[in-house]
């Protein structure tokens, strides 16, 4: 089991940015981590994922605009959203899966809002 916390969320302008992070209660270093993200009233989508090795997958809305890391030191995956448009906003979640299978964990979300 794993704790996650996010936290990096807020307002921000059309074209800012933002980095959100998510911090683990235990070590990440087996789990696959991904961000996902909620807007009121819909289902909760994928954003980008990062295997255990590194490999990061995007959907393509996010593709040239967000990067996803992770710094197994810290036992913390972090989001760098470029270029945000308002259609961004959303709650961000955190998501981990130990070796890439289920149950799925996540954190409580962070908000975020873009918008002039």
């Amino acid at each position: 089991q794993v704790h996650l916390v996010e936290s990096g969320g807020g307002l921000v302008q059309p074209g800012g940015s933002l980095r959100l992070s998510c911090e683990a209660s235990r070590s990440i270093i087996s789990f696959v981590m991904g961000w996902y993200r909620q807007v009121p009233g819909k289902q909760r989508e994928l954003v980008a994922t990062i295997s255990i090795n590194g490999r990061s997958n995007y959907v393509d809305s996010t593709q040239d605009r967000f990067s996803i890391s992770r710094d197994n030191a810290k036992n913390t995956v972090y989001l760098q959203m470029n270029s945000l448009k308002t259609e961004d906003t959303a709650f961000y979640y955190c998501n981990a899966r130990w070796t890439g299978r289920p149950p799925d964990y996540w954190g409580q979300g962070t908000q975020v809002i873009v918008s002039s």
